[in-house]
Parts: C-alpha cells; sequence; structure tokens
C-alpha cells in the first residue's frame, strides 16, 4: 500500500481524548484524527517524530490523520510505526489477493465485511467451492515492550478488548460448522522477531485465544515494511505461547 499523497513530518503535542493529537508541523500546531482506539503504549511521547496524511475533502472535520510514530526503544535503530488500525484489513486482502500469504492462497473469491455469526462483520471472507470457506479476522499489532522478555516480541492487544474476546468465540463456532476460521495477527513495525499475546494486559483475551486455538481456530502473523511512502508485508513471525521467560528467547 502506497500513501496516495506524501505524509507530513512533524512533532506530536500530545495525544488526548483517544482519537484526537496535537502536532507541530513546522511551527504550526494542527489537530490530527488518531484511527487506534488502543493506549499506544510507548507511542504517545510528547516529541516523537510522527508522519500525517491530509485530505481535502471538505466534508472532513479534520484534514490531518496521525500515520506513523517513530518509536525510539532502541536510539541506535528507531522505528517507524504505522498506528492507522483502518489500513491493516487492506494491506492483508491484498496480500492474500497476490498469494502472499501461504495460508490463505488459492480461494477462488475474497469477500470483505460480510455479516456472521450472532452480530459480528468478518473482515474477510474467502470463498472456493473446492473447499470450506475460511472466515479471516484481522488484528492490527503495534505494541513492543522492550523491558519484557527479549524485548523483541509483538503484542496484542494494548489494552483490554472485549470486542477481540467476542469475535474469538465466533470464529470457534464457525469452525465446528465446518468452515475454517484464521486470526491474522499484522505487526505495523518491522523490529520484533516473535509474537505474542499480552496476557497481563488482558488476560480473558489471552484465555480467549487459547480456547480458540484448541478449537481449531489458525492463527498467523505478518510484520510490515515501513516507510513514509507506503506499507507492505515483509515477512511471518513465528508465535510464541506460554508465559514470558526471564531469558532470551529462541525463535528459531
Amino acid at each position: 500500500m502506497r500513501f496516495p499523497t506524501p505524509l507530513l513530518q512533524g512533532r506530536l503535542v500530545r495525544r488526548y481524548k483517544r482519537f484526537l493529537a496535537d502536532v507541530d508541523l513546522d511551527g504550526a500546531l494542527v489537530t490530527a484524527h488518531v484511527p487506534n482506539s488502543g493506549s499506544m503504549i510507548g507511542l504517545d511521547a510528547p516529541g516523537s517524530a510522527v508522519w500525517l496524511s491530509r485530505s481535502d475533502n471538505p466534508k472532513r472535520k479534520l484534514a490531518h490523520t496521525l500515520e506513523l510514530v517513530e518509536a525510539l526503544d532502541d536510539p541506535d535503530a528507531p522505528c517507524l510505526v504505522g498506528v492507522n488500525t483502518s489500513h491493516p484489513n487492506g494491506l492483508v486482502a491484498a496480500a492474500i489477493a497476490a498469494g502472499t500469504i501461504p495460508e490463505l492462497a488459492g480461494y477462488a473469491r475474497l469477500r470483505r465485511e460480510v455479516k456472521y455469526g450472532l452480530n459480528s462483520r468478518i473482515d474477510i471472507l474467502l470463498e472456493d467451492e473446492a473447499r470450506p470457506p475460511a472466515y479471516v479476522e484481522v488484528k492490527n499489532v503495534h505494541l513492543r515492550r522492550p523491558a519484557r522478555g527479549d524485548g523483541r516480541a509483538a503484542e496484542f492487544p494494548d489494552c483490554v478488548t472485549a470486542r477481540g474476546a467476542k469475535h474469538l468465540v465466533e470464529m470457534a463456532g464457525m469452525v465446528r460448522q465446518g468452515a475454517r476460521a484464521v486470526m491474522v495477527y499484522l505487526v505495523q513495525r518491522a523490529d520484533c522477531t516473535h509474537f505474542r499475546v499480552a496476557a497481563d494486559i488482558d488476560p480473558a483475551y489471552a484465555a480467549g485465544l487459547r480456547l480458540a486455538l484448541e478449537s481449531g481456530v489458525e492463527a498467523v502473523c505478518w510484520s510490515c515494511r515501513i516507510t513514509p511512502q507506503a506499507i507492505e508485508l515483509e515477512r511471518p513471525l513465528p508465535i510464541l505461547h506460554g508465559p514470558i521467560p526471564h531469558g532470551p528467547i529462541r525463535t528459531d
């Protein structure tokens, strides 16, 4: 995915009310929309370098959108992190269409935002006459906590997500009906080596994922290469389970 127009670089002044951020753009203070309902742990420090997109749509209340934040977990190797949670569904859909994700390749049809379960919408539905349908739920991942474990885990969620836990139950239900159900954790950063559930942040989600996997729900994780020009899937990451050990984590 390429950004349709050049992003504007600035400095974060503050993030507030979850969906708003004040940003210094070359001395001009603008208020930007923050398309992220999470806590954005480690990505909301005042003074952080950020990149905004700008829309010319006159119907929008805020012209600017927060897209990228420079994480300084490693001062010698700063990392750009995508925080716009509206991008992952499109990124994964494009990757599936291109055959990038082997576990989801080869289906004849792809539909998005399809109603299913009791009262939910699946992000992506893959269909083919030759095999059961695949219900694909995409989760945006941007959390990395350098002080935990080896400091290289991408983690989800970064706040309690009752909605996410509900989706796990719905997907397990689709497996019982004979369909496939696949969680795709999309890491919008390139400095992680593996994925873990942040069980200390949301124990209920961690328990729900464990039960879903035991019920036959599948899970894959991919990290992204991020630049101010584009975001693209780069490589799969292993998904590790269990408590975070105190020493270095082997991922080979």
